[in-house]
């Protein structure tokens, strides 16, 4: 098949969309498909798939308006199978809405936790403008993509109709090392965006009961974000005054594997997730994990390698000073059985596979897959 993914940009070395989605092209592409990654914005050449660039307008950045790739992409639909357009929000993901629907191409969407109430709260006026002609992305679509139950639900709980596609996102698992990284103290890491979803503010307050208890435990604040809200998070800590904090910025390729491998415990209290790359990371490295709710890692706790809670500080501090208590041998095999779940199912192969019966069935109409739920 001839697929044309789209995604605004993915110039950043992150967990996200920058890693997901071309990996999802590299993995399509090895299983012999023509593969075409259409963006604004790149880091780098992606093995096998054909990187295809256009300028954005020099104004209004933030909804990466690129006329160029528009009419590229209207091009293009006349002549592939596929085209899987990646997140909403942004006038590349408007364009796909506008340009595929009618023509010889199936139009996929993904929202890629853009439709869960929490992000629809953010920056409301702004979407509130862009949704008469958002929306099209969605309702026109053949083929809509979840990369969990939780964000199936939060598309059917917007009336769209659309057939669902429930394929996770693959994890890449790293060599172990012979020995285990070694700290002066334990490690409890927080590692992703430096963003007000995440519930950065809850952890510090967590730790500020968390430290007097385990003299033992350090806890890492790993990432980056938008300026202003690194600012306030670190004068959050200040005003805590928590102690054995640490905020080293946002580590990246070997750098992130060793944070991951020297961590004896990761956590992520965010308010919401489509799916939680850094969750699959983590348990990849072997290191165990405790998740609020607002991601959809209920499996964590059937696989006997990690802890699903709620979202109180309470309730936090209660889940992270049990897990703090447990002796490091215990977290270490409690990380083995959470890398051998992503071995097991979440193989970048498999997710290309699955991707790929769900294309067929839409362009070809195979047999309906597993994976994909009707209205």
């Amino acid at each position: 098949m001839r697929l044309v993914h789209v995604v605004p940009h993915i110039n950043e070395e992150a967990a996200g969309p920058s890693y997901s989605v071309p990996r999802l092209c590299e993995s399509l592409a090895s299983r012999g498909h023509e593969v075409e990654l259409s963006c604004l914005a790149a880091r780098g050449e992606v093995p096998g798939v054909h990187l295809d660039l256009h300028p954005q307008w020099p104004i209004l950045g933030r909804f990466a308006i690129s006329t160029s790739h528009a009419r590229a992409l209207r091009c293009k639909a006349d002549r592939v199978d596929i085209i899987h357009n990646h997140s909403l929000w942004s006038m590349v993901n408007v364009a796909s809405g506008w340009v595929v629907p009618g023509r010889r191409a199936k139009l996929v969407t993904s929202p890629r936790g853009t439709l869960s109430p929490w992000a629809l709260g953010r920056n409301h006026a702004s979407k509130r403008l862009l949704w008469p002609l958002q929306r099209r992305a969605l309702e026109r679509a053949d083929l809509l993509h979840a990369t969990s139950e939780v964000e199936y639900r939060e598309i059917r709980a917007l009336g769209l109709i659309a057939p669902v596609a429930i394929i996770p996102n693959g994890i890449d698992l790293p060599r172990l090392p012979k020995h285990k990284p070694t700290n002066d103290k334990r490690t409890l890491l927080f590692l992703s965006r430096i963003h007000p979803k995440k519930g950065i503010d809850r952890l510090l307050q967590a730790w500020q009961f968390l430290e007097k208890r385990h003299p033992d435990w350090q806890m890492v604040i790993a990432g980056r974000g938008e300026s202003r809200h690194e600012r306030d998070v670190k004068e959050h800590a200040a005003t805590l005054c928590v102690q054995r904090v640490s905020f080293p910025g946002a580590f990246y390729g070997p750098e992130k594997s060793k944070a991951y491998f020297q961590a004896d415990l990761f956590v992520l209290p965010t308010h919401s997730e489509n799916f939680g790359m850094v969750v699959a990371e983590a348990l990849a490295h072997a290191c165990p994990v405790m998740v609020s709710r607002g991601a959809p890692w209920s499996g964590l706790e059937a696989e006997g390698c990690g802890w699903w809670v709620g979202h109180d500080a309470d309730t936090l501090v209660a889940a992270l000073d049990a897990a703090m208590r447990l002796p490091s041998a215990e977290l270490a095999t409690m990380g083995l059985r959470g890398r051998a779940w992503m071995q097991r199912d979440f193989s970048w192969d498999s997710v290309a596979q699955r991707m790929e019966a769900a294309y067929r069935w839409i362009t070809h109409d195979n047999e309906q897959p597993e994976c994909v739920e009707l209205n």
